[in-house]
């Protein structure tokens, strides 16, 4: 049985153990394997998010968290930092879950959007994201927070034609 609940400052040292094992998946992706021995984010960063509020766990049955999201307020939009779920876990709705919990979190808060940057053709990234209502963005709808993020993804070796930012917008109707 898998509980989503708001992440406790407890919860910061199991997060990057669960990073890890998420991005072992990339593995089967040869020339994206690399990103399986990437860094992960930090402990600290991790308390930083949690305590900012935007952070969710999985937790099983012993209150062990195997799955997160992690997120922050960033203008009128809730940016998704992370999503992983342990690979052990992964294809049993976790990262939905997870998902539905910070969209719900986000339209309580009254805010207009969604945001993240991923991989565009990755099963577990933006077609994943787009049974959600997210789309892509690409031009001018790509603003300077997001336009930034990506450019910071690309001089950390993700290839920028790889990669794109999505919108989930919160104000219409028919998304969840």
């Amino acid at each position: 049985m898998i509980t989503i609940r708001p992440a406790r400052a407890e919860d910061a040292e199991a997060l990057p153990a669960i990073e890890q094992s998420a991005g072992l998946a990339f593995r089967a992706i040869p020339e994206l394997a690399w990103l399986a021995d990437g860094d992960n984010v930090s402990v600290e960063r991790h308390r930083a998010l949690i305590a900012a509020g935007a952070c969710w766990v999985a937790a099983d049955e012993d209150d062990r968290p195997v799955g997160f999201l992690s997120a922050g307020v960033e203008g009128d939009a809730l940016h998704v930092w992370e999503l992983d779920v342990r690979l052990d876990r992964q294809g049993q709705g976790i990262g939905r879950a997870l998902l539905e919990r910070s969209v719900a979190h986000a339209r309580r808060r009254g805010l207009a959007a969604m945001t993240l940057t991923t991989f565009r053709a990755i099963t577990w990234n933006a077609p994943f994201y787009r049974k959600f209502g997210f789309r892509i963005l690409g031009g001018a709808e790509i603003d300077a927070r997001l336009a930034r993020l990506l450019s910071d993804e690309a001089e950390h070796g993700m290839a920028l034609d790889q990669r794109c930012a999505m919108r989930l917008d919160l104000s219409r109707t028919g998304t969840r």
